[in-house]
């Protein structure tokens, strides 16, 4: 008859471990490799690379209008005249060479 004044061990051990896993899924979906603090990371991280393409792209854009300058079908001589002499190292006689 005083059994029934506590309760259980099994019942208790149920409960104690229910506890302990609730508290371990709680941690993981927090803080886990797919957890939430791991996804805000993989936002920025992505937010970064987005600016490095866009400066990728600025960059690429640049090279295509300078190649296109440079090409056959369409010769851009002050261009081609700055290059050749920034590659040689060569100033006209009427330039003036500030260091």
């Amino acid at each position: 008859m005083n059994r029934s004044a506590r309760p259980a061990f099994g019942t208790l051990l149920f409960f104690a471990i229910a506890f302990a896993l609730s508290l371990y899924f709680t941690f993981a979906a927090v803080q886990g490799d797919f957890g939430l603090f791991r996804r805000a990371e993989i936002v920025a991280e992505s937010q970064d690379l987005r600016v490095q393409l866009a400066a990728v792209r600025a960059e690429v854009a640049q090279m295509e209008n300078l190649t296109k300058r440079l090409s056959d079908d369409y010769l851009d001589l002050d261009l081609l005249d700055e290059r050749a002499r920034d590659v040689l190292g060569m100033v006209r006689a009427d330039e003036i060479v500030i260091r």
